[in-house]
């Protein structure tokens, strides 16, 4: 077993672009941690230069106290899961698994005694004879990680190991290497674009943007304590509701004036935001926190305000609604019993216990609550 340190890693391709930039980061041992990031934000390439697949261009990578920049792939002690699950089609499931420890030269019977070990505990000892073409997407994911496991690695690396699946063996799948995690006692980091993959499984959440860290914490601090704009939007589904606004003083009371309506700041957060009075602002909100106002929960701070209905999503359990209000478009996830329907005009309610300010030109959150992150980070 071991942690993980990123120390201040860049990689630069020709032509002095940053595909990843200053990544400096510790990964605690038997952690789960999650890259999340769109398509090109450097989170395969900060896993490929973890088991050694890239160069670094600057900095250094540490797995336990050892500094690995110059160690070969297979000496670094990592077994890696590629979305492609990457197995040789003329072998069987058995030496597929084995294959490694064979180039390895581990005795015979330690093979078959882990192989076996694996396949039992990944649930496909029944499909040790078969060929890669003859198993599903699923039985080839599991392959593929009993490839990894046989090997009793310090740290499992898995490259969206989830892609090639289907939406319901996905969700199997999430819950399944979520439980592999907690069995084996291992360090995991895993790297996904889908921000519900990592929500679910990461202990903690390492969220880049084009080759930059823009926040590492816990998935309820990202959700709740989100550091900027782009993680804010980023993370949850559908997004975070973004308002250009003002925050005005009016009289004893701080409110954000968004155009279309005025909403006045809780009072726990005038503190926070006070020093900010007169200035541009971007209000966010998120849809579950947007309700219909005959249906609002209790124990929120309410702030009422009228939209017109343009989409109406039912999804059983909520009903996701789209609504406009002079020029302002917004999403709302609302209790199911809402009657709101396309064309009419309707009361909705903003939670502003869950409200969130950033600032126009930095995109920084103006309460983010910097004690916690570090807390987060110590962990």
């Amino acid at each position: 077993m071991a942690s993980v340190t990123f120390n201040h890693v860049y990689k630069r391709y020709p032509g002095g672009a940053n595909a990843v930039k200053d990544l400096d980061i510790q990964v605690a041992d038997k952690e789960f941690l999650v890259f999340v990031g769109p398509s090109g934000c450097g989170k395969s390439t900060s896993l490929r230069m973890l088991a050694g697949l890239e160069e670094i261009s600057e900095g250094e990578i540490l797995i336990g106290d050892r500094v690995v920049n110059n160690v070969a792939p297979k000496d670094r002690d990592v077994a890696m899961v590629f979305q492609s699950y990457a197995l040789y089609p003329h072998m069987t499931v058995y030496d597929n698994m084995a294959f490694g420890l064979k180039l390895r030269k581990t005795p015979k019977q330690v093979i078959d005694q882990r192989v076996h070990e694996a396949a039992k505990s990944l649930g496909i000892e029944q499909l040790l004879d078969r060929r890669p073409r003859q198993l599903s997407g699923g039985q080839r994911q599991r392959v593929a990680v009993g490839r990894a496991i046989v090997r009793e690695p310090a740290v499992f690396l898995m490259d969206e190991p989830l892609s090639n699946l289907d939406a319901k063996l996905r969700v199997e799948a999430r819950s399944f290497i979520s439980k592999l995690h907690q069995r084996l006692g291992t360090t995991f980091i895993y790297v996904t674009h889908d921000q519900v993959e990592a929500m679910t499984m990461g202990t903690r959440i390492c969220v880049l943007s084009a080759g930059e860290l823009q926040q590492i914490d816990t998935p309820f601090n990202l959700y709740h304590n989100p550091r900027n704009l782009f993680v804010a939007g980023f993370i949850g589904s559908p997004s975070m509701n973004f308002f250009d606004a003002t925050l005005k003083q009016e009289g004893s009371n701080l409110v954000v004036d968004t155009g279309n309506f005025k909403l006045p700041v809780p009072a726990e957060r005038v503190d926070a935001y006070k020093s900010y009075a007169g200035k541009k602002v971007v209000f966010g909100i998120r849809p579950e926190d947007i309700h219909d106002v005959d249906y609002q929960p209790p124990g929120i701070i309410p702030a009422v305000v009228e939209a017109n209905v343009d989409v109406v999503e039912q999804m059983g359990n909520e009903m996701v609604v789209y609504l406009e209000e002079r020029g302002s478009n917004f999403i709302s996830r609302m209790d199911p019993r809402t009657r709101s329907r396309v064309g009419q005009r309707m009361g909705v309610v903003f939670n502003l216990e869950n409200m969130h300010l950033f600032d126009v030109d930095s995109k920084l959150s103006l309460a983010y609550d910097y004690k916690t992150a570090e807390a987060a980070k110590s962990k």
